[in-house]
């Protein structure tokens, strides 16, 4: 579906809230910057880099104004999912429902302080973010509110949903290893533990630990291993690093297929988007894990914002972002994995062919991101 243009529009509130001041809004995104965990879409893959505020589905603003003044026929999600990414879907929501969508995106923290200080003042329906860790601190901050939606329980199994309702995941994403094949046989690949083995020596590439998705993936690891083993594990990264940590996520796979190193560790749809700009990329993926607990899957997600004026319509939209069409979108367009059994994958991740996850429900991940975080710290992982 081809994306429609996307205008910016003067900040707005419905009718029936109040205008926020610029000056707290100013200090709680002043506020954030003293967070230490890094969003996931910092870096130079960075999925939201400044907010906007857009329309879905190309309507002008007089459109807009009129729309926003029925509230059932819009909803308004405070998002830091890649735009060009997610606005395909919601277009097509769009277009199937003839409910309009506002589209605010930024960085998850500052979305989160945005929140906040808006209070009951929000023009914000749904939060749409990624990481569970997120979406477990928007839950733990009391930004959510919970639903009960028996299509939600139906088409995302139990493992990725909160289980008092405050959000689900609608898409998977997969954090495994990587590899130069011109140096490394995938027959010495096996764990994430095993990557703190001597013989990687100097050949070990990382993003930082202050990105969310490894936060998570040395959280699913202390559920796994122990917080005893974990911290081994982590410091045998360290001492194994052929350079500084990177930003983000493609960096890294640049750099293995730059032969800065021969090994590392990302998400699995960053891989794909280098595919489509470079089909002869020349770097591997391998599944973790397999014999063992399976590799580690996160989750992208949404939950309905605690003041919404338009809860129902925010729960419906993502129930449909759960249905078969929507999922089977998620795995052609945003190269994510569906959250719902059974979908059929696009054809590049049916390529990679088929690997054994790690079962854990991925609220545990927001449950130990503190400790996580603080193991990474005394483990020397910057």
């Amino acid at each position: 579906m081809p994306l429609n243009a996307v205008t910016a529009l003067p900040s707005f509130t419905r009718p029936v809230k109040a205008t926020l001041s610029v000056a707290v809004f100013s200090l709680m995104l002043g506020l954030v910057g003293c967070n230490k965990a890094e969003t996931p879409e910092q870096g130079a893959d960075t999925d939201a880099p400044v907010e906007t505020t857009a329309p879905v589905a190309g309507q002008d603003a007089a459109t807009n104004s009129t729309a926003t003044a029925n509230s059932d026929q819009v909803v308004t999600i405070y998002s830091s999912r890649n735009e060009q990414l997610i606005k395909p879907l919601l277009d097509q929501y769009t277009e199937e429902t003839g409910v309009k969508i506002e589209l605010v995106t930024d960085k998850t923290g500052p979305l989160m302080a945005r929140l906040d200080a808006e209070g009951k003042n929000t023009p914000a329906d749904m939060l749409l973010t990624v990481d569970a860790g997120n979406l477990w601190q928007a839950a733990e901050q009391g930004l959510l509110q919970p639903v009960s939606s028996p299509i939600l329980e139906a088409n995302v199994p139990a493992k990725y949903r909160d289980p008092k309702g405050l959000w689900t995941g609608l898409s998977l994403r997969a954090r495994t290893i990587f590899y130069d094949p011109s140096k490394v046989d995938a027959a010495q690949l096996s764990t994430y533990a095993d990557l703190a083995d001597p013989k990687w020596k100097g050949k070990l590439c990382l993003r930082s630990s202050k990105a969310v998705y490894n936060q998570s993936l040395v959280a699913s690891m202390m559920e796994n291993l122990g917080v005893e083993k974990t911290e081994q594990v982590i410091r045998g990264w360290v001492d194994n690093l052929a350079t500084d940590v990177f930003s983000d996520d493609t960096s890294m796979l640049e750099a293995i297929a730059a032969g800065q190193c021969e090994v590392g560790v990302s998400n699995s749809y960053y891989y794909g988007r280098l595919l489509d700009e470079k089909p002869n990329f020349p770097v591997k993926i391998f599944w973790a894990n397999q014999d063992t607990t399976g590799t580690h899957v996160n989750i992208s997600g949404a939950g309905v914002i605690a003041n919404s004026d338009n809860p129902d319509g925010a729960l419906k939209l993502m129930e449909w972002l759960s249905s078969d069409k929507a999922q089977g979108l998620y795995a052609s367009s945003d190269k994510e994995y569906p959250v719902k059994e059974g979908i059929d994958e696009s054809d590049l991740l049916r390529s990679w062919g088929p690997f054994k996850q790690d079962t854990i429900s991925v609220q545990k991940f927001g449950a130990l991101q503190t400790q996580s975080i603080q193991l990474m710290d005394k483990a020397g992982y910057k």
